[in-house]
């Protein structure tokens, strides 16, 4: 939420300096055109008809230029200052560098992990601490953790944000400049920024929002360039401006999605420039206009969609090897890192007794000889069949036996195969895992997972088949491979667990019961045993397949898939939130860091003059 809220402001500060050069070379426009062309003064941007060749200008006199020259170099050393100042204090870990400190580690590693954010930010972070000779042994994990004790570069690495956090000023000031303001105006601007507390906070430390607003404030500044440079259509300067613009466009958005809204000020400037193009009085024919509207649209389109594309295709060739993200990603891009243990995974065959783990909260598919209560507490009445709960640990009552659906063909030894019809029996019960359309004793719209005795009547036949889903749309399941879904093939609901545990008569185990969202994420569970059966045993064309490769597309767009539905997933509160309605007040801020001996503390706050 602080991220987003300097980013607002950030971009609402630039966004006016970029309309405000709209505005001002349009009414000097029209001003211009009322006046006889001798009477022009060099005082004011002027759109000469007779030279279209002549670009938008302000013309300064030489002693303006050098106090323009004077201040921009004051204000960078003051930003300088303010940002490398005492850089090495604290010494320890800080908020979020628990987070992207560990991220640049596993790029210096090249263990893949993985985030909701695109990786150019983290990228150079990894790259900087590889500049200065880290090797990525430390992991950042605990906040107040010592870079001393541990022999971490810290100021190297918290140089990088700093240095781009100091060089917005100058780029904040040009800008404010390149638009027509007079030197007090862009003063006052590049004060703001360098004196903002959240901006100096952040860019001290190992975080992504300095890189983030640096290429905010090139992708501004390019396009007023650019702008200014109207008159002088396809010229080298116009060309590489547009092109300019388009590069620190996709930068931004490779550090982080909220780059979005600086891809709709621009937006929002283009349409109005092409809006002012067709102007009949400008007579240009639409051939001419459809020529300005490509070469914006290969610039501002298609050149930032190559540049984010680029620095994913970085980010796979540099992250080789197995790591802690590999959990989020399919079997298939998973098969693509080395030392994943996907290459050890045995395949499922039918007979097997094997142990089936929940993907998202690690539990076990557990039964015991324990039956649910006849009447709840909120007087729902149940089947009073046999419990099935997730349970943590590993134990005999976790083991399920996969059969066919058919118990005249039992198939035993064939692979197990997506989309097969199955039927899990529990071995220490005897019991076949059984859904109904009884409402689960949590959750009254989820239907109730039991199970039903073996050497009962076939009656309940139905209710005991379950089809096998493999979320990567593979062919035959392997053990810590295979993602898949148990769906139920009666009632169309899918076996899933969630965080909430049961009452007393359930021994404190997490619920199990039937999902009616079939599309839910986190209906996914994987096998990660077999009684009986190791890697060693086997033979030999199930033993550890080579690294297979994949196309760089598949795994892109694989991990925008991931990223985006991770992030619409982190619907939980945080302590630390605020709400935009409480930024311009200054309601709320964040403590960073303290230390309870010395009793120093960061604490983020906004600053009310820069609001």
């Amino acid at each position: 939420m602080v991220s987003a809220k300097r980013t607002n402001q950030c971009l609402t500060l630039l966004h006016l300096s970029t309309v405000a050069g709209h505005s001002d070379n349009s009414l000097r426009h029209r001003s211009a055109a009322t006046k006889n062309s001798g009477h022009a003064s060099t005082q004011h941007h002027e759109i000469d008809q007779q030279d279209p060749k002549k670009p938008i200008k302000k013309v300064f006199s030489p002693r303006e230029q050098a106090n323009s020259k004077l201040v921009l170099a004051a204000l960078t050393v003051v930003a300088l200052f303010t940002r490398f100042y005492k850089i090495y204090d604290p010494n320890e870990v800080v908020f979020d560098e628990v987070h992207f400190g560990k991220f640049a580690s596993y790029y210096i590693r090249g263990s893949y992990f993985f985030d909701v954010h695109p990786p150019l930010a983290k990228m150079m972070l990894g790259a900087m601490g590889y500049f200065i000779g880290y090797d990525g042994h430390f992991l950042f994990d605990t906040i107040g953790d010592s870079y001393i004790s541990n022999n971490v570069p810290y100021i190297g690495l918290r140089a990088l944000p700093a240095f781009l956090g100091a060089m917005t000023v100058p780029i904040v000031y040009q800008t404010m400049r390149e638009a027509g303001f007079p030197i007090l105006t862009c003063t006052l601007a590049g004060i703001f920024v360098t004196f903002d507390n959240m901006m100096v906070t952040q860019t001290r430390l190992i975080l992504l929002d300095s890189m983030l607003v640096f290429f905010m404030a090139c992708s501004i500044f390019s396009y007023v360039k650019f702008y200014k440079m109207r008159n002088r259509p396809y010229s080298t300067s116009w060309w590489a401006w547009l092109i300019f613009t388009g590069i620190s466009i996709g930068l931004t958005l490779s550090v982080k999605m909220v780059g979005l809204f600086t891809v709709a000020t621009i937006g929002v400037a283009v349409v109005w420039d092409l809006w002012i193009l067709l102007d009949i009085r400008r007579r240009l024919s639409m051939k001419e206009f459809m020529r300005h509207f490509w070469a914006r649209a290969f610039a501002l389109i298609l050149v930032p969609i190559c540049v984010y594309l680029f620095w994913f295709y970085v980010h796979f060739a540099v992250l080789p090897n197995s790591g802690p993200g590999d959990d989020f990603m399919s079997t298939e891009f998973q098969e693509t890192l080395q030392g994943n243990s996907m290459a050890d995974g045995l395949f499922i065959k039918y007979g097997d007794n094997i142990t089936i783990r929940h993907k998202d909260t690690s539990m076990y598919l557990h039964s015991h000889f324990a039956n649910y209560p006849l009447r709840y507490e909120d007087g729902r009445i149940s089947s009073a069949g046999q419990q099935v709960t997730g349970y943590k640990f590993a134990d005999d009552n976790n083991v399920w036996q996969i059969h066919t659906n058919d118990p005249n063909d039992p198939r035993t030894g064939e692979q197990v195969k997506s989309k097969d019809v199955v039927r899990l029996l529990h071995t220490m019960t005897s019991s076949w895992l059984l859904a109904h359309d009884v409402a689960s004793p949590s959750m009254s719209t989820n239907e109730e997972i039991t199970t039903y005795p073996m050497n009962a009547d076939g009656a309940r036949f139905n209710e005991t088949t379950f089809q096998i889903m493999n979320e990567a749309g593979g062919d035959k399941l392997r053990t810590m491979a295979s993602n898949f879904k148990l769906v139920h093939v009666d009632t169309k609901v899918a076996v899933w667990t969630h965080s909430e545990v049961l009452p007393d008569w359930g021994f404190g185990q997490q619920e199990v019961n039937g999902n009616k969202n079939l599309m839910q994420k986190s209906n996914l569970w994987l096998s990660d045993s077999i009684q009986g059966r190791n890697p060693e045993d086997v033979d030999q064309a199930e033993k550890t397949r080579p690294i297979k490769s994949r196309a760089f597309m598949l795994k892109f767009f694989e991990l925008q898939g991931r990223m985006i539905s991770h992030n619409a997933g982190l619907t939980a509160s945080h302590p630390y939130q605020s709400s935009p309605i409480e930024w311009p007040f200054l309601l709320r801020g964040i403590s960073f860091w303290t230390q309870e001996s010395s009793r120093k503390q960061i604490y983020l706050l906004g600053n009310p003059l820069g609001m």
